[in-house]
């Protein structure tokens, strides 16, 4: 790159049509609702592309989309409408409804949010680290001579008996002594 200032583009989402609405004052905490805007009467209709080059095109509204469901809130009443907080120069805020012709669009809108949640996430839990070598894998395997136990809840295990009469075994998870080391049969 040339300088520091070269950004990239990266278009996650692109909606060929979405109206933008006045959203009246909340009126309770916990949410907004759709149905209390007229949807009919939308303020601007447009096309919406999720992170833009800020410096192409001409853009109604820039919603800086940091964590999620801070500034972008989806309403109570439907999957089709959303609330974005748009902050201006002098960190004045306005409320504004957008809403989609299709709910296929609304929740592809809100796969390309939690995929910016993501990314963003993974790039700040793991700053830019020099990568450290991998530890050797573990050796679970049995080493010669060693012996495990397992222990099967409700079932008790057999012990072998020295009885020729029982046929040689004494029970599903018990068997005969090996013979004594240096005897040869």
């Amino acid at each position: 790159m040339d300088s520091l200032s070269d950004e990239i583009e990266s278009v996650l989402f692109l909606a060929r049509e979405v109206m933008v609405y006045q959203v009246p004052p909340r009126t309770s905490t916990a949410g907004y609702k759709a149905a209390d805007w007229n949807v009919e009467a939308f303020l601007w209709k447009g096309r919406l592309r999720v992170l833009e080059d800020s410096t192409s095109g001409e853009l109604f509204a820039q919603v800086t989309y940091v964590t999620p469901w801070t500034q972008v809130e989806p309403v109570l009443d439907s999957s089709r409408y959303f609330v974005l907080r748009v902050e201006g120069e002098g960190g004045k805020r306005a409320y504004i409804g957008m809403g989609f012709a299709e709910r296929g669009e609304a929740f592809d809108f809100q796969v390309a949010l939690q995929s910016v949640a993501k990314r963003t996430s993974a790039t700040t839990s793991n700053p830019a680290e020099p990568s450290k070598p991998a530890a050797p894998p573990k050796d679970y395997s049995l080493k010669e001579g060693q012996t495990f136990k397992i222990n099967i809840p409700g079932r008790e295990a057999k012990k072998p008996t020295n009885s020729n009469t029982s046929g040689g075994g004494g029970g599903l998870f018990a068997l005969p002594p090996p013979p004594p080391p240096g005897r040869k049969r």
